[in-house]
């Protein structure tokens, strides 16, 4: 789909990239996890102190896929790029556009000096592993993931 721009997400972008968002956690069989609102998204993407940033891959007009990103840091190897989501709307999965905004953030980490890229695939989505493997990834089955909710 040559017709895709892949850019760098805007503010005016959130809202649809909140669905996006919502869209993958409905796959992932977890839409009741995301609690984040509208308001605060905007706010930690665009505000006085941001704490992600995106490409978005826009086709007719319309924002179809996402890539979200933030600073990580590893005190083995120095700044790390994390990858939060990766997501295309599944009527236009299959025809490049995760590629096209995959690659967008590996440039992104390449030149802006990180030493690396990170993220997280459920073990049994097996479409998001294969698409992966194409990129030699080190997959880690050593580590367990952890979280702690505070009550805000």
């Amino acid at each position: 789909m040559s017709d895709v721009i892949i850019r760098k997400a805007v503010q005016k972008d959130c809202a649809s990239m909140l669905e996006l968002i919502k869209e993958l956690a409905e796959y992932e069989k977890a839409l009741h996890e995301v609690t984040v609102t509208l308001e605060e998204f905007i706010e930690d993407g665009f505000g006085p102190s941001p704490v992600w940033g995106a490409f978005v891959a826009e086709f007719e007009g319309e924002i179809v896929g996402i890539s979200l990103y933030y600073d990580r840091y590893s005190t083995w190897k120095g700044r790390r790029l994390y990858l939060e989501d990766l997501v295309v709307t599944e009527r236009l999965r299959g025809k490049q556009i995760g590629k096209k905004l995959f690659d967008a953030t590996l440039e992104y980490g390449t030149s802006n000096n990180y030493n690396g890229m990170v993220f997280q695939v459920l073990n049994w989505n097996e479409p998001a592993i294969n698409f992966y493997k194409k990129y030699s990834p080190k997959f880690d089955d050593e580590w367990l993931n952890v979280s702690i909710e505070f009550k805000n």
